[in-house]
Formats: structure tokens, C-alpha cells, sequence
């Protein structure tokens, strides 16, 4: 690890010690929520910046593979009965009922990233000669296609939805929700570190230049297949992860929440606002977006139908005006005061 990367990691840990001490001195409840869903997009957003800002391909099914995450953490606790257990026998020790979450959350976590960045393999793996418009319009229909799975698989409650009931307690924290929250803190810190290895790193390099000419970069020399097939598994992992969190924070999952067009919308529009190219630009769309969309939803000012038409105008206006995002405002502002 070089001393940059190094003076990187206690920074994005001493950032992360700071959000969780403010949020716990807030107290429970409101803030907690608001902190969730602020970090969930950061990890949507960063995750989706690694194949379509980087790569320039544009993925219209985060919803899916949010959806997948969700849906892992819902079949597994089913199929091993984990809600009715009370202690977890590991062999060497043996954990009570306020130590289980540590470890069942990260089964579930490891086991939404894993079914996702599979889907996200074979994303890359069949649409491996789809560019542009027709790469985006086959990621939405994987994710039309795996609603209608969804809904009729009784197993995971199909149309009805399905209960994932969040444990009474956690040892070392105040609440589940806090619990909870922190996990997503964690893993929006680990794909911040991701993005930024990816960025810095052959894999982001390589991508960068699929994404100004594809044709150009395979005549170069660029192994674009294994690039891709790499930049979609990990995005869709990240995604996954995500999702595996979800059930636990909200406790009730139904095909409508999972695959809501929002995280479709939102993954796309706040590396949009923010800026792209770099690992700090979808960072920055989803503290922003993210803060606006949850302060008028909590005064009930605009509706969830309200927030998107809002998103979706602002996605126009930096489309048309600053296409590079906030990240290219200031830079052109700092090349104007130099001159």
C-alpha cells in the first residue's frame, strides 16, 4: 500500500468514526433513517460511477440487482429457518441472540454480493457485443425479467412481500436500527475505498478508455472482455451488498419496494450531478440529492412521484448546462480564476 493510499484509508475511517458519533449523539430514530438511505444511495451511486461513469456503460438495472440483494437476504432466512433461532452454534464458541446479527449480516451480505456480481458476470458475459443504447435497454429488461421471477415465486412471499424481522438487540450498540445503519456505513466506506482503487488502477484505466473508443482501445491492446466482465460483477456486487442490508432496516420486502424505479433513477442521476469521473463525483450527488429527496419527504412537501419528476429535471439541466457535473463546474471556475 503506497503512503497515499494509506493517508487515504485513516481519512475515510476517521470520516466514518465522525458520521457514526454525530448520527448516535442525534439519537434515535429520524436521523438514523435519514443516515440509511443517504448511505445506501452513496453505495448505489458509487457503484453504478465503476461500469457507466468510468466504462461509459450505462446500466438501467441497479434496481435489479439491488432487488437480488434484497431477495438473497429474504430466501436465506427462510430457507434456515433464522428468524425463529435463539442461539448460533459455530463450533469453537457458541453466540446468544444479541451476538447473532454480527454474523448473520454478514452471511447475508456476502451472500447478496455474491448472487448479484454473479447476475453482473453474466450481464457482461451475454451482452458482451451490446454497446451503447442497446447495453442500457438489456439491462432494463433484465430487470423487468426478474420482477416477474420474483413475483411468482411463492418461496420468497411472491406479490405479497415477505417479513425479515430485525433481532430486539445488538451487543455494543443502542439499537438495531443503529446496528444496522452502520453496517451500511461500513460499506458505503468500502466501495469510496473501491472506486477509488478502481480509478487509480489498470482496471480503471482500461475502462476510461473503452469509454472514449472502444474499437481504438481493443486495437491498443485493451483486454475490453475481461475489463467488462470485471467492471459489471463488481458493480453488481456492490449493489448486492446493499440490497442484502435493506431487509433488515426496513422488515418487510415485496417485489414493488425491491425493484422501485427510484434506485434505478437515483444510481444514475447523483454520479450524473456530482460528476463521473472521478470516485468523489457520485460521493457528492448522493450527500446532495440524497439530503434534498429526504428533508422534503420527511415534511411531506413533494411525494415520492414529485421527488423523481425533481430528479429528473435536474438530470436535464446538468445534461444541457454542465455535463460534467459538479466536479466540472468547479474545475472550470479554478481554470478561470488561474487565467
Amino acid at each position: 500500500m503506497s503512503r497515499s493510499d494509506f493517508i487515504f484509508l485513516l481519512a475515510l475511517l476517521g470520516v466514518g468514526v465522525a458520521v457514526f458519533l454525530s448520527i448516535h449523539a442525534l439519537g434515535e430514530g429520524y436521523y438514523v433513517m435519514v443516515a440509511f438511505y443517504i448511505l445506501e444511495y452513496i453505495v448505489l451511486a458509487t457503484a453504478w460511477n465503476i461500469l457507466g461513469g468510468y466504462g461509459g456503460y450505462v446500466n438501467f438495472g441497479s434496481a435489479c440487482f439491488f432487488a437480488l440483494g434484497a431477495y438473497s437476504t429474504v430466501f436465506f432466512n427462510k430457507l434456515f429457518s433464522v428468524q425463529s433461532l435463539s442461539s448460533l452454534d459455530l463450533g469453537l464458541f457458541v453466540l446468544d441472540a444479541r451476538q447473532m446479527p454480527y454474523c448473520l449480516l454478514l452471511l447475508a451480505m456476502f451472500l447478496g454480493s455474491a448472487v448479484s456480481g454473479l447476475v453482473g458476470l453474466g450481464t457482461g458475459y451475454l451482452t458482451l457485443r451490446l454497446r451503447g443504447v442497446f447495453f442500457a435497454i438489456s439491462t432494463l429488461a433484465l430487470s423487468v425479467v426478474t420482477q416477474t421471477l420474483i413475483l411468482n415465486w411463492r418461496f420468497v412471499g411472491g406479490a405479497r412481500g415477505a417479513y425479515v424481522l430485525k433481532p430486539p438487540e445488538v451487543v455494543g450498540f443502542s439499537s438495531t436500527s443503529e446496528f444496522i445503519m452502520v453496517a451500511m456505513l461500513s460499506l458505503a466506506l468500502l466501495s469510496i475505498w473501491i472506486a477509488r482503487w478502481v480509478e487509480n488502477n489498470k482496471l480503471g484505466v482500461g475502462l476510461q478508455a473503452i469509454r472514449d473508443d472502444e474499437f481504438a482501445a481493443e486495437c491498443s491492446g485493451v483486454p475490453t472482455l475481461r475489463l467488462k466482465l470485471q467492471a459489471t460483477s463488481l458493480s453488481g456486487a456492490l449493489m448486492g451488498a446493499a440490497g442484502a442490508i435493506f431487509p433488515f432496516f426496513v422488515t418487510y420486502v415485496d417485489p414493488i419496494g425491491a425493484f422501485n424505479l427510484v434506485h434505478t433513477v437515483n444510481s444514475i442521476a447523483m454520479p450524473l450531478i456530482g460528476g463521473m469521473t472521478h470516485w468523489s463525483g457520485p460521493l457528492m450527488g448522493a450527500i446532495l440529492l440524497g439530503g434534498i429527496q429526504q428533508y422534503f419527504g420527511s415534511k411531506n412537501i413533494i411525494t415520492p412521484e414529485l421527488s423523481l419528476l425533481f430528479v429528473g429535471f435536474l438530470m436535464m439541466v446538468f445534461v444541457s448546462i454542465a455535463p460534467n457535473g459538479i466536479l466540472g463546474l468547479l474545475k472550470a471556475v479554478r481554470a478561470k480564476f488561474k487565467s
